[in-house]
């Protein structure tokens, strides 16, 4: 059997491709869980959210979710948040749970309030949104337009 050059070049120029784009994403991705104050928000849905889930706000990471458990008392979801330590948060911040596209994983999304007071290690989130999954909003969506 004989072996044609041009294949065996194409093959080392897709590993080194692959070695490459491996680099590349090793470099550019944040998987560090960041370390910080604990805040505690408390949702009825969390649609899949992981330890190590990004918190964002304005679509920049400024946490990591340490834990989710169930809430023994009314079976909801208790979910501990780190926040980066240079982040204040005012106490009228509002927590969801979204999407990071179609496929993505989940995250916690903040969107800070104006109060001039705020959070401190170990306060809770009082306002939250719980996940809305893709057959909720369409469900949604129907129901208003049959309206």
């Amino acid at each position: 059997m004989k072996k044609n050059p041009i294949e065996t070049i194409l093959g080392f120029c897709v590993l080194i491709f692959a070695i490459v784009f491996t680099i590349y994403v090793a470099t550019k991705v944040d998987t560090h869980q960041v370390e910080g104050y604990h805040i505690l928000a408390n949702f009825s849905k969390v649609g899949g959210l992981q330890v190590g889930s990004d918190v964002m706000i304005s679509g920049i990471k400024v946490g990591s979710v340490l834990k989710t458990e169930l809430n023994n008392e009314d079976y909801t979801a208790d979910v501990t948040l780190s926040i980066n330590s240079k982040i204040n948060l005012p106490i009228d911040t509002v927590a969801g749970i979204s999407d990071a596209g179609l496929m993505g994983d989940k995250y916690v999304r903040l969107e800070p309030g104006k109060s001039r007071a705020i959070l401190k290690d170990g306060d809770k989130i009082l306002n939250t949104k719980n996940y809305k999954s893709l057959e909720d909003n369409v469900s949604e969506f129907i129901f208003l337009s049959t309206k």
